[in-house]
């Protein structure tokens, strides 16, 4: 896992989109999108929501949290992933924030956050969804910050709200064929918290109020569906994956191996010993257990690009070139995917190679501030300093840094062609960052 800013904290995740000020930190790992995307996918199909089109983001945040703020993305917090117990109650998570979408209520609440005055206090959750969804121009005029207040006016949600959004998400699972119950069990966990302080309570307990005649009716729903869903390996094979995968990222190396043997299936168990030993920087154990599982799963492109990720980071940059690339082979449009074999190409000191991997994944996921960093060095090293300059500047706009966003949007105005797409798109920065600058003064 590596932190955009520097800190390098373990393989495989990157957080990729780091704001300013009380800053949301998305975690991107491509096997944790795919398993969220996999559990997400029949629970939308029931909201009449398109699966293709609400992507499952994870928040670095130890809380228990989700919300959505807009109808495209669902963001739930790593601390939620890692203390639910079973595919059901995330895909709890997923139906109530879906239903949220489904019924309108983050429509209405867009509406009225837009004639606030506080509306500049929304940039944080606003530009994580901005960064997320590919809208240049609105998460650099939003991420300037948040504050707590309009925070919890536009994330929270009435009780009529939560009672509608109960009910829908029941119907969801139930369409889906996932056990209404982990609503049931996800809303106990957080029942007991409106009986502390706020200072105490989990975010999820603030922005969705609770109320005990709320549990009741919940249960009621949930029981009239009782014994007729099944449970289903597959959906608790890509819980476990996610959640396997996450801790093992986010706790101590000691705790996933003693841990290891609760996975869901052979291969996890494996992945989470890799990681495990890659933290604790043992290469040797961390290359040979990722051997292992992939001699028993070769055909995964999460896994070789896992084991890319082991070796780059290991410095054995030419074995990871071929890791990754066979990832790529496996699953040429992830844009993940594609930045980190970019980023391995440009280590072994080929330009050519990683300029297009890195731009392919551009095409595909332009808000990745890790790839727009690598393609800028790329660039650079290769003479093209105003492209470099561009996409500095559409980088630091992202990470609603607008005067440095400024300063390299000018420099590749003046370098860049006139009229260029490269040119057009320093000149969209130029204008957020100018006034970005007007609203300070």
């Amino acid at each position: 896992m590596q932190r955009i800013l520097g800190l390098v904290l373990a393989a495989g995740v990157y957080l990729v989109t780091s704001l300013p000020a009380a800053a949301v930190t998305l975690l991107r790992d491509p096997d944790i999108e795919h398993a969220l995307n996999q559990l997400a996918r029949p629970v939308l199909s029931a909201a009449g929501l398109a699966p293709s089109r609400v992507r499952i983001l994870v928040v670095q945040d130890r809380n228990l949290n989700a919300f959505v703020i807009d109808n495209q993305h669902i963001f739930i917090h790593s601390g939620m992933i890692m203390r639910l117990q079973s595919a059901a109650e995330l895909q709890a998570v997923i139906a109530h924030e879906a239903a949220h979408i489904a019924n309108g209520h983050i429509a209405r609440r867009t509406v009225n956050a837009r004639t606030a005055k506080n509306i500049a206090g929304l940039g944080l959750a606003l530009a994580a969804a901005a960064a997320a969804s590919g809208n240049n121009q609105a998460s650099t005029v939003l991420g300037l910050g948040i504050s707590s207040s309009a925070n919890r006016v536009f994330m929270g949600h009435t009780r009529a709200e939560e009672s509608s959004a109960d009910q829908s998400a029941v119907r969801y699972m139930a369409r889906a064929g996932a056990d209404p119950g982990g609503l049931v069990t996800l809303m106990e966990l957080f029942a007991g918290q409106e009986l502390v302080s706020a200072a105490r309570q989990d975010p999820y307990a603030r922005s969705h109020p609770m109320s005990r005649d709320r549990l009741r009716h919940t249960k009621a729903l949930a029981e009239a569906y009782a014994g007729k869903t099944k449970p289903d390996p597959t959906t608790e094979y890509w819980f476990s994956r996610a959640k396997g995968k996450l801790t093992a990222f986010l706790r101590a190396p000691k705790w996933t191996r003693s841990r290891a043997g609760d996975s869901a299936a052979e291969d996890i168990r494996l992945m989470r010993v890799a990681v495990a030993y890659h933290r604790d920087s043992n290469a040797p154990k961390a290359v040979a257990t990722m051997q292992q599982l992939l001699a028993a799963r070769p055909r995964d492109p999460f896994y070789h690009e896992l084991f890319g990720q082991i070796l780059l980071e290991s410095r054995r940059y030419g074995a990871a070139v071929k890791a990754y690339r066979n990832a790529v082979n496996l699953a040429p449009r992830d844009a993940l995917i594609q930045g980190g074999y970019g980023r391995a190409l440009m280590l072994t000191g080929d330009m050519g190679g990683a300029m297009t991997a890195l731009e392919r994944s551009l095409a595909r996921d332009r808000n990745n501030t890790r790839v727009m960093r690598d393609l800028a060095q790329a660039y650079a090293k290769t003479g093209r300093t105003g492209l470099a300059a561009m996409v500095t500047a559409e980088r630091y706009a992202l990470q609603g840094r607008m005067k440095d966003a400024g300063i390299n949007a000018k420099r590749a105005t003046d370098l860049l062609p006139r009229g260029s797409a490269g040119w057009q798109r320093a000149q969209d920065v130029l204008s957020a960052a100018e006034a970005a600058e007007k609203k300070r003064r």
